[in-house]
């Protein structure tokens, strides 16, 4: 049996000991700060001659230009005909999910253009447009995510975004086919085996073969993420991602080897993701222990699990389904699963959290994958003010503003009053000059 935390809301000290259970600062590591530095300046002054050499150090591939290591569509395609048949159906049956559910928020009003007309022929609205260059960073060191492909490719394709240019590294050469596969089928029009910081240098200033982007998206290692936060400024990013979380609200309903399982599932990310349980019931706090208990051993990734749970995982008995939700508001998961009689019940007392997942059947597992929602989350409680991966992310607002000559002697005239207030003259004398102008 992992050291696993056991709470009680109701015992002292209970609100300190969750502070404690919770809290995750990202610091900077200096040491990876002062890499990451060092790697951007070099790929920012080389471009490609640089990214040959971290490529070789780091990856293991030698080449003689970025060229070579451009990952050709034909490839793609060839990678996704060869699938198995049931990893053919997997993953397109994924992204027709995917796809479907971004489709339905690019229709909304809030992804669409809109004007409006006032009486006097001032025009106002609002212009959306796609990106024009996304960058998808995709891990390829201690695992293949072709999930992530879909989820970050898609959604960008979908909001119209012309150019997806996809960067992953492939250690020692070795290609992972289905996530070539995911980038042919999300259609990624360019790829480039290159890894860590020095493809989001890449990315972000571009290179003699890699061209620089609008904005770059997808997960990474610490190496990748401290690059993120530094080059943000220079091109938009999605989000600096904080470990995995999962936090389970349970009743006497649930079943424990699910719930077990579904906090496993996070846990094996990282040894330092969070799965947390919440449930007024004891017996089920001791069955779901039980069963953590038998499973773990067989667990492949049993170290990364146990040594997630012993130092961020928790089994907590509430007193009642109310003070799990307000709870569950305070810590704001990534992912929140309601393994309740009745969910639906408890939904409009959740505002915080990534994604929320109702009732037994609903596990975070089939939302990391297929469905349909992305899978891009906040973490660290910033699903508090931030929202999931979506077209939004790949498309940006412009006003539209078109003032009739009628609309300009009312409007100028309010507009010289502040600009003075202000003491901007020539504010207030550009506004002035369209009065009864002919």
């Amino acid at each position: 049996m992992t050291d696993l935390a056991r709470l009680d809301s109701s015992a002292p000290g209970f609100d300190a000991a969750l502070a404690r259970l919770t809290a995750f600062e990202s610091k900077e590591d200096v040491a990876v700060e002062a890499a990451v530095a060092a790697i951007l300046a070099d790929v920012r002054a080389r471009g490609d001659a640089a990214l040959l050499e971290y490529t070789a150090r780091f990856d293991r591939v030698q080449a003689t230009s970025v060229a070579a290591l451009e990952l050709p569509a034909e490839e793609l395609a060839a990678a996704y005909a060869a699938l198995a048949a049931a990893e053919r159906e997997a993953l397109t049956t994924a992204a027709t999910r995917i796809s479907a559910y971004h489709e339905r928020q690019r229709a909304e009003s809030c992804a669409r253009s809109w004007e409006m007309r006032e009486a006097d022929g001032t025009r106002l609205g609002q212009k959306v447009t796609a990106l024009a260059c996304v960058g998808l960073y995709v891990p390829g060191g201690k695992a293949a995510y072709p999930s992530s492909v879909l989820m970050n490719a898609l959604p960008a394709r979908i909001a119209g975004v012309p150019d997806i240019v996809m960067t992953v590294p492939t250690p020692d050469g070795e290609k992972n086919s289905l996530m070539l596969a995911a980038a042919h089928l999300a259609g990624v029009t360019r790829a480039f085996a290159v890894g860590g910081a020095q493809a989001i240098a890449a990315l972000a200033y571009g290179t003699a073969t890699i061209p620089a982007v609008d904005k770059i998206v997808g997960p990474g290692n610490a190496y990748v993420a401290a690059a993120k936060r530094r080059v943000f400024g220079t091109v938009g990013i999605d989000m600096i991602a904080g470990p995995s979380e999962i936090l389970v609200i349970a009743d006497a309903s649930a079943k424990p080897d699910w719930v077990a399982m579904d906090l496993f599932a996070q846990a094996e990310h990282d040894e330092a993701a969070q799965a947390i349980l919440l449930s007024p019931d004891a017996a089920l706090l001791d069955a779901v222990a039980a069963s953590i208990a038998r499973e773990l051993p067989a667990m492949p990734r049993r170290d990364i699990i146990g040594e997630a749970l012993a130092r961020r995982g928790a089994l907590i008995r509430v007193r009642n389904l109310d003070e799990a939700c307000a709870i569950a508001d305070r810590i704001a998961p990534e992912h929140l699963e309601l393994a309740v009689a009745e969910p639906e019940a408890l939904l409009p007392k959740l505002s915080n959290a990534g994604a929320i997942f109702l009732g037994h059947y609903s596990s975070e597992a089939i939302g990391d994958y297929c469905a349909g929602p992305n899978h891009v989350l906040p973490t660290a409680r910033s699903a508090r003010f931030s929202s999931p991966l979506g077209v939004y992310d790949f498309q940006k607002r412009s006003s539209v503003i078109g003032v009739s000559k009628a609309g300009a002697q009312v409007l100028g005239r309010t507009a010289m009053t502040l600009a003075r207030g202000e003491g901007l003259s020539a504010h207030a004398r550009s506004a002035e000059y369209r009065l009864q102008s002919e």
